[in-house]
């Protein structure tokens, strides 16, 4: 069976995506697991955060769309990267991926070419998890074909809720042409329990998504913003920090499920 695929997505930014991808892997990695994050973001932030800038990049995850499958196993090799001190391997982006919609627009089965791109390094892993876009596209399709469980990040705040249908949405259409339905959950993020509108739409989450909710809760913790300045993740900081203990909860729930 190789790797868990875990896609992380939600097609409204600024909802803790990035930080749910890098700190996950982390904390599974701190636990002994074998770890890959994969940036499929245009905008490359999980990449950046780890130190991987897009312009000193001979290879992105971009290559790996564009080349033939019998180059994917030396592709890989090149692709993946570790920096010193990180515990995980990490796939970068580049702005090249925006423009896959168009470079991709003949190509037969182009939704399920990271799914079968995976395959190749499947077995070296034990979760694989992907930064997905914040829209609708190629990219996001490729990772929600390829994953094994979707993880929806969802800030409690009424904004976001609405976000939320955009993503069912896409989810109910490629269900209609999937072998299986994708399974996913959420994960409440940026939670300020001092707030009543927080709390209110906790609430409304636990009410309307029942078991698809994972219990663990991610609090609102300055040490993400200051781990992120710095090009580390929060256990590098302070791993006994709320925001670094949240995602243990999560990891172990994950181990779990």
């Amino acid at each position: 069976m190789g790797a868990r695929v875990v896609a992380i997505a939600n097609q409204k930014g600024g909802v803790g995506k990035t930080t749910s991808t890098l700190t996950l892997g982390a904390a599974l990695a701190r636990r002994g697991k074998r770890v890959l994050i994969m940036d499929l973001d245009p905008h490359a932030n999980a990449s950046v955060h780890l130190r991987f800038y897009p312009e000193d990049l001979d290879v992105t995850m971009y290559d790996l769309f564009m080349v033939d499958e019998a180059a994917w196993p030396g592709l890989w090799k090149r692709l993946v990267r570790r920096n010193e001190g990180q515990s995980w391997d990490v796939a970068p982006a580049s702005i090249q991926l925006a423009e896959l919609d168009v470079d991709l627009k003949g190509r037969k089965g182009k939704g399920a070419i990271l799914q079968q791109a995976i395959t190749h390094v499947r077995d070296d892993y034990d979760f694989i998890i992907i930064d997905c876009p914040p829209h609708v596209g190629i990219l996001l399709v490729n990772a929600l074909v390829a994953c094994d469980l979707l993880v929806i990040p969802i800030q409690t705040d009424f904004l976001a809720l609405h976000g939320l249908k955009l993503l069912f949405d896409t989810i109910r259409v490629l269900n209609k042409v999937l072998p299986q339905p994708i399974r996913y959950r959420a994960l409440a993020t940026m939670f300020d329990r001092r707030a009543k509108a927080c709390n209110r739409v906790l609430e409304l989450l636990a009410q309307k998504m029942g078991p698809k909710m994972f219990n663990t809760v991610v609090g609102m913790d300055t040490r993400f913003r200051e781990a992120s300045a710095q090009g580390r993740v929060i256990y590098d900081l302070d791993p006994d920090s709320r925001g670094a203990r949240a995602y243990d909860a999560l990891a172990e729930e994950m181990l779990q499920s």
